[in-house]
């Protein structure tokens, strides 16, 4: 079995190197951080994990935890993204996945005594409120934690964000521009940040566009998903004043708001034109191939991770949010049409 002394004679640098490698000192510059992990790998060289966990050095273990109910889980396209991303920067640096369960906590511990009992250097977290009271002990704390889409704030946390009034006011500025004057919404979970932004932000832009949007044309759907979309569509469907275009907050809302229209004998585009969001696999290869708007998951993983890393490296303050952008992609599911004069 070789030792940290054969890694360091293998890569040509000196022991005390391997064992800044292995624990993710800042000073290494990174092409030696390179060449002794592909050392390491190529031997089949692992630390001494539990023996670092137990003398209070770091686990190689990063705890994830995301809020899934009522949302099904990971096998949701939109996850599975930012696990693949997540898992490619941070398992090429040596580290392992703790799935947090939020049930767990939920019942019997706060997030920091969960972190703490799993023994992990670090934890990403999505979807879970900022005001949530078992977050309280982990701000307050030195333990490194990085917030996918939240506006936390903490001791030594960090978020990483899409820019979701850009994403929202994309969409408002794309039906204007088709002649769609009457858009209403159809909301996802509420309560969590890209919600609450991706509503200012079409709100925002309608006001830009001098636009009305009545009360019944902003549905409540309480989540993300396709049944959500399909009865909230149904909801606009019933109305003598309908609206033209939809903007749905997911992708999920927007097939089901799809299903919804084709059920009641309706057409998109030619009757409604439907617009969804996050962009995942799916929407190109459904018929109407759906518009939406384009976060990318997979940087969102990976930055995530990298933003986490930097922290477990280095105890200085957090910085500013870090924001990626969003794109609107246009296929078939939106139309140009008449501009309604009287609005």
């Amino acid at each position: 079995m070789k030792t940290i002394r054969d890694i360091a004679r293998i890569a040509g640098v000196s022991v005390a190197t391997v064992s800044k490698v292995i624990n993710h000192y800042p000073d290494i510059s990174e092409k030696t951080r390179r060449r002794v992990l592909e050392v390491m790998r190529q031997e089949g060289y692992e630390p001494n994990v539990i023996a670092k966990s137990l003398s209070g050095k770091q686990s190689y273990s990063i705890g994830f935890c995301f809020r899934y109910n009522p949302t099904p889980g990971l096998h949701h396209a939109f996850f599975q993204n930012i696990l693949y991303g997540l898992e490619q920067t941070l398992g090429a640096h040596g580290y392992d996945f703790v799935f947090l369960s939020e049930n767990s906590i939920r019942k019997r511990q706060d997030f920091l005594q969960k972190c703490r009992a799993r023994q992990v250097d670090g934890a990403v977290f999505l979807g879970i409120d900022k005001n949530d009271e078992r977050l309280a002990s982990l701000l307050a704390s030195d333990l490194p934690a990085v917030f996918i889409d939240g506006d936390h704030e903490g001791n030594r946390s960090r978020c990483v964000v899409w820019n979701n009034y850009s994403g929202a006011r994309q969409v408002v500025e794309y039906l204007y521009n088709l002649g769609h004057r009457r858009i209403a919404m159809i909301k996802g979970l509420p309560e969590v940040k890209p919600t609450e932004e991706r509503t200012e932000g079409f709100l925002q832009a309608l006001k830009q566009y001098n636009l009305a949007c009545p009360e019944e044309w902003l549905i409540e759907s309480g989540d993300y998903l396709e049944q959500c979309g399909y009865e909230g569509m149904l909801q606009l469907l019933k109305l003598k004043d309908r609206p033209t275009a939809v903007f749905c907050q997911s992708d999920t809302l927007a097939i089901g708001a799809l299903r919804a229209v084709e059920h009641s004998g309706f057409d998109c585009p030619e009757d409604f034109s439907i617009i969804g969001y996050d962009d995942i696999d799916i929407v190109s290869y459904i018929k109407p191939r759906l518009t939406t708007v384009k976060q990318d998951t997979v940087l969102m993983g990976k930055t995530a991770a990298k933003v986490l890393l930097s922290l477990v490296r280095d105890p200085k303050p957090p910085m500013a949010p870090v924001v990626l952008p969003v794109e609107l992609i246009s296929r078939d599911s939106c139309r140009g049409i008449e501009p309604d004069k009287s609005l």
